[in-house]
Order: structure tokens, then sequence, then C-alpha cells
């Protein structure tokens, strides 16, 4: 669903920084892929999720069918894009690692239904 239109426009970008993958990110003396991989394990960190986030070099048990470690299009060894919930998403976007606590991108907290129902629904939010 939404993670894989998400995915598609993040391949853009993924491609750009996998060709300079080697290169390192000053100031902070890293390079482009270690970078990367560190963005996505915090990501798989606030989701809470496990791995639905990948940088751009993996061990080939994760790559593409399990025969490449390049991963310009984070996704399952099936090529298949990672499911994520609302909720999951949520924790990412706010950083906060909890769907009901703003933060991150949306410091006020998400506009639409679904993030406005985790904010002010007391059931949703476990009060």
């Amino acid at each position: 669903g939404l993670l894989g239109v998400e995915s598609g426009q993040d391949a853009a970008t993924r491609e750009w920084l996998y060709k300079k993958g080697d290169e390192k990110v000053e100031p902070y003396d890293i390079t482009v892929v270690e970078f990367t991989n560190m963005i996505s394990r915090l990501r798989n960190e606030l989701g809470k999720c496990g791995i639905k986030d990948e940088g751009l070099i993996v061990p080939k048990e994760l790559g593409a069918e399990n025969r490449t470690t390049s991963n310009v299009l984070s996704a399952d060894t099936n090529s298949l894009s990672y499911p994520r919930t609302p909720q999951e998403i949520l924790r990412i976007l706010y950083s906060t690692g909890d769907e009901h606590r703003p933060g991150g991108f949306f410091p006020e907290g998400a506009n639409g239904r679904i993030a406005k129902e985790y904010l002010y629904n007391d059931k949703l939010r476990g009060l």
C-alpha cells in the first residue's frame, strides 16, 4: 500500500546515494552506506516491527532473492515491499517510537484521520 508507493519514490534518492556509497559524509567521517545503515536501524527501532527498513548494502540473505547485497529499493527477499501498519509509520514519522506522542516531522501530530485517532482516542492511547 502506502509503503510501496513511498518505497518507489524513495528509490530515486537511494539510487543517487548508492552511486556515492563509498564517499565520506562530512563532518561525520563515515560513508554514505554506513549512514544509510544507521538510519535504517533507527527506523526499525522506532517502528518496533523487526526489519522493514534496510540500508544500501545488506547481507546476501536479506538481498533480493538472496542473490545480491546491493539494495536500492528496500524490499524482502522476494523483492516485495515490506508492509507497515499505520502505527509503525507514525512511530517513525514522530521519531518517538510511540504513535500517540507527536514529534519529529510532525511536532504537533499528523493531520490525517488515522493519525488523529491515535492522538485523541483514549482507547487507542491505552488510557
